[in-house]
């Protein structure tokens, strides 16, 4: 048995999904538009150039998604991609990039389980955590 997570996007689903690859090191598996259907007739025409289901993997998560009609879009509450990275360098430059025309609901810092904590979602409405985490014996 395998879980994994599948978002959804107001049309921009092939946008974060390249970000994701190009800044994050992911790879993106496979990504199928709606107009790519056996038959295309069935497809709104506002619809055939979004994301019917795409799959990236991100260390060793795979995250799949797809485009919803923009007005069933609604951004992540609640829910969160926690990333853990290796360094604080690691987690100020990703940190960086995901906020950037995001919202910051904590800004990067350190915790009592962390060295670089952030909690943020990105400009694509997904949500993150963004840690470096300290090693179990060194926590105050």
């Amino acid at each position: 048995m395998r879980l994994n997570t599948y978002l959804n996007y107001g049309g921009n689903c092939a946008e974060a999904f390249r970000f994701y690859a190009e800044h994050l090191g992911a790879r993106i598996g496979m990504m199928m538009k709606h107009g790519d259907m056996p038959d295309p007739s069935k497809v709104l025409p506002d619809m055939k150039d979004a994301v019917l289901h795409a799959q990236i993997t991100i260390g060793d998560s795979v995250i799949m998604a797809s485009d919803v009609p923009a007005d069933r879009f609604k951004p992540m509450r609640s829910a969160y991609l926690a990333l853990n990275v290796e360094s604080d360098a690691e987690a100020e430059r990703i940190f960086k990039l995901l906020a950037e025309g995001g919202e910051i609901y904590m800004p990067m810092q350190e915790t009592f389980f962390a060295s670089r904590y952030a909690i943020l979602r990105d400009r694509f409405g997904t949500s993150w955590m963004i840690m470096h985490e300290r090693p179990m014996g060194n926590r105050p």
